[in-house]
C-alpha cells in the first residue's frame, strides 16, 4: 500500500512513486471550512430571520429541516436553490462575508510541494461555481492547479457514483495512481466504492471545531505529515 495506516487510521506515510494525480477538496481540504460552518450555521439563520421577524432561534427551527432534507445531495451546494428557498441572494450575502475565507494550515504550502513535483493537482468541489469564484476571489488557489471540476458541471455531487464516472470521462486517470484528499467521509467512500486507491482526510477541517479522534479513512491533521518524498520548490 502506499499508505500506512495505523490503528488510529493516522497516515504515517505517502509512496509518491504510485501517485500521478492527487485530487482535492475544497472547504475543509484546502480552505478552512470555519467560514462554511459560520456561514450556514449562523449567517444564514440570522439573515431569514431578519426577513421574516423571527427570531434566530425560530429561523434555525424552520431551516433545519430543509438543510437536513437536501444533505448529500446536489441542491444541498447549490446556491441557485437555497436563494428561492431562502428568498434572499444567497451569492450576495457570501460575498459580503467573504473576508472570513482563509486557507487551511499548511494548504498553499502543499500545493507548492505538488506542483513542482510530477503529479497533476486537481480541484474537484461540490461548490456551487458562483460560490468557487466568490472563494477564488479571496484565496489564489488556481495558479497551483492543473486542473479545476466542479460537481455542478456533472450534475450529481462526490457523494454519487455519477459523480466519478463523468469525473473520468472528462479527465482520464487511473484510480489505482490517484491519491483523493477530502474532509468527508461519506465522499471518501464513494470514492473507494469507484476504485480510487488511496484517500486521506482531515482531522481538524475547522480551526475553531474540534480535532477529530477517530476517523473512517486514513487522516492527517497538518499536510506537512504526507510532505517527505515531495521535490522541494523555490
Amino acid at each position: 500500500m502506499a499508505i500506512t495506516i495505523a490503528k488510529c487510521h493516522s497516515v504515517t506515510k505517502v509512496d509518491w512513486s504510485r501517485i500521478d494525480v492527487v485530487l482535492l477538496d475544497m472547504d475543509g481540504t484546502l480552505l478552512d471550512l470555519s467560514f462554511d460552518n459560520q456561514f450556514w450555521l449562523e449567517t444564514i439563520p440570522a439573515e431569514f430571520a431578519r426577513r421574516n421577524a423571527l427570531t434566530v432561534a425560530e429561523a434555525k427551527a424552520q431551516l433545519t429541516p430543509k438543510f437536513q432534507a437536501q444533505v448529500g445531495k446536489l441542491n444541498w451546494y447549490c446556491i441557485d436553490y437555497w436563494s428561492q428557498v431562502l428568498g434572499f441572494s444567497v451569492a450576495e450575502l457570501k460575498r459580503s462575508e467573504s473576508h472570513g475565507v482563509n486557507w487551511r494550515p499548511e494548504a498553499e504550502e502543499f500545493l507548492k510541494y505538488l506542483k513542482a513535483s510530477h503529479c497533476d493537482a486537481v480541484l474537484i468541489t461540490n461548490a456551487h461555481p458562483e460560490t468557487l469564484a466568490i472563494k477564488l476571489e479571496r484565496v489564489n488557489l488556481a495558479p497551483w492547479l492543473d486542473k479545476i471540476f466542479t460537481s455542478h458541471e456533472f450534475r450529481a455531487p462526490k457523494e454519487s457514483p455519477l459523480f466519478w464516472d463523468r469525473l473520468i470521462a472528462r479527465y482520464p486517470f487511473d484510480p489505482k495512481r490517484a491519491l483523493f484528499i477530502d474532509d468527508s467521509e461519506p465522499v471518501l467512500a464513494a470514492a473507494r466504492r469507484f476504485g480510487i486507491e488511496h484517500v486521506v482526510t482531515l482531522r481538524q477541517p475547522d480551526s475553531t471545531g474540534p480535532v477529530r479522534q477517530t476517523t473512517g479513512h486514513p487522516a492527517i491533521h497538518h499536510f506537512s505529515e504526507i510532505f517527505a518524498g515531495l521535490p522541494g520548490y523555490d
